[in-house]
C-alpha cells in the first residue's frame, strides 16, 4: 500500500533569507531609517515588533518612510486635533506625546485617554513629570506609558514602580552611557533611545542595550534641497522618459481617436 504522505520540501541552505522588496515608480524615494537600527531586538507591542521610530510630526515624512512607528512628540502643549491628524494619516503605529513639562496633572490624564481612543499605540511623557502624575496616567489607559529619561541619575526603579512600561533615553551624546547603566540594573526593561543621527551612534546605542531607536530625520527643507539639486543635474533630465502630449493624454484616458469614438 502506497504512502500518501508527500516528501518534505527541502530548502537549500544557500537560499537567501532577505525579505523581497516591492517598489513603485513614484514611491521609491522614501526616507530610510539607519541600517543599524534593524539590528535592534525590537519591542513587541500588541504583537507588532517595533525597532525604528521616526521622530517627527510631519505628515509627508510619516507617509514616506520605512520606520516601524512614529514618535510624535513636539515642543508645544499637546492638542487632540494634532494627535488625531497624525494617527489618521499614519499607516504605522503612533506614540503620542502628552506633556510632562509645561503640561501636567489632570490634562495629561485626559490627553492620554483621548489619544488611546484615537488609536495611539502608546503615550510619551517628558522627564519633568512627577511619579504621582505618571502613575495617574498609567492607571487611566491600557496602552504603554513611555517615560523620557535625560540623565543617568534618574531613579529608574521609581519610574517603573509608578507605571512606566518603556524607558525612552534622550541624553544627547551621553545616551549610550545612560542606556548601559539602565540595562545593567534592569536587564528586562524595554528601552527606546535616540539614535544620534549616524550609523556609528546608532550602533553604539543598540550595543549599550537599547531595544529600539528613535531617528530624527532631516528637515523637509533639507530633503527638498537635495531633490532640487538632483533635478538641476543634466543627467537627471536625460534619464527622464520622453513622451508626447498625445501619449500622455491617451494614457490618462483623456483622448480617444476617431476609430474609438465610432465604436
Amino acid at each position: 500500500m502506497e504512502d500518501n504522505v508527500s516528501d518534505p520540501i527541502v530548502v537549500p541552505t544557500t537560499a537567501k533569507k532577505e525579505a523581497p522588496i516591492i517598489q513603485a515608480r513614484l514611491r521609491h524615494k522614501i526616507l530610510k531609517m539607519p541600517e543599524e537600527a534593524w539590528k535592534a531586538s525590537g519591542i513587541r507591542i500588541f504583537g507588532r515588533k517595533i525597532r525604528a521610530l521616526v521622530y517627527t510630526t510631519d505628515l509627508a515624512v510619516i507617509k514616506n518612510c520605512d520606520a516601524d512607528a512614529v514618535f510624535a512628540v513636539y515642543p508645544f502643549t499637546p492638542q487632540q486635533s494634532i494627535s488625531e491628524a497624525i494617527i489618521d494619516a499614519s499607516s504605522i503605529p503612533v506614540f503620542c506625546g502628552i506633556g510632562g513639562g509645561t503640561t501636567r496633572g489632570v490634562r495629561t490624564v485626559t490627553l492620554a485617554h483621548d489619544v488611546e481612543c484615537q488609536g495611539a499605540m502608546g503615550v510619551v511623557l517628558n522627564s519633568p513629570i512627577s511619579n504621582v502624575n505618571l502613575r495617574a496616567v498609567s492607571l487611566a489607559i491600557d496602552i504603554p506609558t513611555v517615560i523620557t529619561v535625560v540623565s543617568a541619575d534618574t531613579d529608574i526603579a521609581a519610574r517603573i514602580d509608578a507605571g512606566a512600561a518603556i524607558i525612552n533615553v534622550a541624553g544627547g551624546k551621553d545616551t549610550p552611557a545612560i542606556v548601559s547603566k539602565i540595562r545593567e540594573k534592569f536587564p528586562d526593561v524595554p528601552i527606546i533611545a535616540s539614535s544620534g543621527g549616524t550609523e556609528e551612534s546608532t550602533r553604539a546605542t543598540i550595543e549599550a542595550g537599547a531595544n529600539a531607536i528613535t531617528y530624527t530625520p532631516p528637515a523637509p527643507a533639507i530633503l527638498f534641497k537635495q531633490m532640487m539639486a538632483q533635478y538641476r543635474s543634466p543627467a537627471s533630465t536625460a534619464e527622464q522618459p520622453q513622451h508626447t502630449a498625445l501619449e500622455v493624454l491617451q494614457a490618462a484616458g483623456l483622448w480617444h481617436d476617431q476609430h474609438d469614438q465610432q465604436q
